[in-house]
């Protein structure tokens, strides 16, 4: 199995979200998954079954631990009582990594339950930084950051997100998830080109993909995950698998969740993606293709289809 060079992490292969609604054809059915990406907070408190099934499944497969509260951009000081309870799940399941999100979740001790964006400038980076190191400390285990899907810019930003987070990255020592649907998402909200986000990422610190469907309204899109993964997303996952070399990719499905054969067939199209002769990748903001998985046609940006998710 390859290893990443910088953190001595494997490559994992294909992989998808453990849900509870899958729970029982996992443990029954043992299907050829290369491996599953759990959310953190989903097994944390968690002494009864969750638990019980994350252990079997642990036992039998790799595991890489995804958190949405871990809140790194936040004024507020880390919660080491959320840290510690991170600590005991890591020790018990062993993840191959431990990931979250480059954003903030709360302040003033409350949590929004979602993952919101920060300026993009060098106070915040120092500050991003800082904590970044002091986490991976206390787990004693890398961290990735992952691009969050945004709606809106920052008057005060004075960087890219892709800047931001290649000076985090080689600050910090820390790897990065790459969310290629989530490039995409926000690609179209903020009118930049996807494809030049990707290319101007450290690709030596990409340990990890996601991948998932959106919603596309016509004039913007929301990161909904509750479809197949669009044309142009596979497209750009194209792309960034040329640029990396590769790494671990996760289908995320959070919505409207399919049984589990079909979850899994939806991952498992990343082969054949990558095998097929495709025309030539064009990205930019005027461009875009349709809806399905077959790259075939341009269409306009704004005129895409809104049933894409």
């Amino acid at each position: 199995m390859p290893l990443f060079p910088r953190f001595n992490l494997p490559h994992l292969g294909l992989g998808v979200g453990l849900r509870s609604v899958h729970f029982g054809h996992i443990l029954q059915r043992q299907p050829a998954v290369d491996w599953f990406e759990i959310i953190s907070e989903n097994f944390m408190d968690s002494r009864g079954r969750p638990r019980q099934v994350l252990r079997q499944v642990a036992e039998r497969y790799p595991v890489v631990m995804h958190g949405v509260s871990l809140s790194i951009g936040s004024t507020d000081p880390l919660d080491f009582d959320y840290l510690a309870k991170l600590k005991a799940l890591a020790k018990e399941c062993k993840p191959a990594w431990v990931s979250d999100h480059l954003c903030w979740t709360g302040v003033a001790g409350r949590n929004t339950h979602d993952l919101l964006p920060l300026p993009l400038n060098e106070e915040s980076l120092r500050h991003v930084t800082e904590r970044v190191r002091d986490v991976q400390d206390y787990l004693e285990r890398p961290l990735a950051l992952e691009n969050p899907s945004s709606y809106i810019t920052f008057a005060a930003s004075t960087m890219s997100e892709w800047e931001f987070l290649s000076r985090l990255a080689a600050d910090a020592d820390c790897g990065l998830l790459l969310d290629v649907n989530n490039v995409y998402v926000s690609s179209v909200n903020h009118e930049f080109d996807p494809a030049e986000y990707l290319r101007n990422l450290p690709h030596e610190r990409v340990v990890q993909f996601h991948l998932a469907g959106h919603t596309h309204l016509g004039t913007h899109c929301i990161d909904t995950h509750d479809g197949r993964v669009v044309g142009a997303v596979w497209q750009l996952y194209r792309l960034a698998h040329e640029l990396t070399g590769g790494a671990s990719t996760l289908l995320e499905w959070d919505a409207k969740i399919p049984p589990f054969p079909e979850l899994h067939a939806e991952v498992l199209k990343a082969k054949e993606y990558l095998e097929r002769e495709l025309p030539p990748l064009v990205v930019s903001s005027e461009q875009a293709w349709q809806a399905d998985w077959s790259p075939a046609v341009p269409h306009p940006l704004h005129l895409l289809p809104a049933e894409v998710a």
